[in-house]
């Protein structure tokens, strides 16, 4: 009989510097550390860092001592693009990411290492031969494959990730040609979704560099319904499911972050005060105690 997972809810990242006045206090408290301030409201945070760069031990240090307050945190991290987007496989690179992974692996608080792939990456033999090696070499992680093509979609693909003990991330982006469509896949004991945004006319846009207005969309509570349908689904058959919010322009994956939460636990949530002047649809769901609602059973 299948389990509900506890399901934890939070951003993708925290170093925006559009977020200032908006989820963070402007100007700042001395001391003021972003991973700090958003473990008061959320229990987790996906590390989007860890895609650019390797992070050595002792920054993956540092931030486990920045969220300690919060016992119930986790992070996820994204695994270097030098593996995901560039195809480099190589000892070298592998000995390059492993310090600041094991860090937060063997602290017991890396809920899963996620492993995104472009939409150029096609279900075809070369990659799949790609995809086997590179989840051999981490298998020592609590891996999950992000894919956007939708040659995934595939039962024989699933089946595989099954075998191996391997999530699926179960993403919301623009649907355009042959991109993945939603799903409600549930493939290991830790489930995945990320929401990016359908921000349809900038997503494969080159104007910007830094690609903020590729996630510049707010979705609606009734968009944001069939996904949280799909969470509990996918909460259905996994222990732990994380839910991702990538639509980081301006702090709107942090409002719907906290919609989310409210609708899956019915409950009042914590809601950055800076947010609430911006964000006035947050209002009905603030809740003006010191606690977050937890999405899992406490002891």
């Amino acid at each position: 009989m299948a389990t509900k997972a506890e399901v934890r809810i939070g951003p993708a990242g925290w170093s925006y510097d559009d977020w200032a006045g908006i989820v963070y206090p402007s100007p700042r408290p001395r001391g003021f550390h972003e991973a700090t301030y958003l473990a008061e409201f959320f229990d987790t945070i996906e590390l989007n860092v860890t895609f650019y760069r390797p992070i050595p031990a002792m920054m993956a240090w540092q931030w486990l001592e920045r969220v300690n307050a919060n016992p119930r945190f986790l992070f996820t991290a994204k695994l270097w693009q030098e593996f995901t987007h560039e195809g480099r496989l190589t000892e070298s690179n592998e000995r390059e990411v492993r310090p600041g992974m094991e860090m937060l692996r063997d602290s017991g608080k890396l809920g899963a290492l996620l492993l995104q792939f472009p939409w150029s990456f096609k279900n075809e033999k070369e990659s799949r031969a790609y995809l086997r090696k590179l989840t051999k070499r981490f298998a020592d992680f609590p891996l999950v494959v992000e894919v956007r093509h939708a040659s995934w979609n595939d039962a024989g693909f699933y089946d595989w990730l099954r075998e191996r003990g391997i999530g699926f991330c179960n993403i919301d982006q623009p649907v355009i040609g042959r991109s993945l469509r939603p799903t409600e896949e549930a493939t290991a004991p830790v489930g995945y979704v990320r929401l990016h945004g359908r921000n349809y006319k900038e997503w494969f846009s080159e104007r910007d560099d830094s690609g903020a207005e590729r996630y510049n969309y707010l979705y609606t509570e009734e968009e944001l319904e069939p996904w949280a349908q799909r969470i509990e689904q996918v909460a259905e058959d996994t222990r732990l499911t994380f839910v991702i919010t990538n639509n980081h322009f301006q702090g709107k994956a942090v409002t719907n972050a906290l919609q989310l939460t409210h609708r899956l636990t019915r409950k009042k949530v914590k809601v950055p005060p800076p947010l609430l002047d911006h964000f006035p649809q947050l209002e009905p769901i603030a809740s003006r105690e010191g606690t977050t609602p937890s999405l899992f059973p406490q002891p």
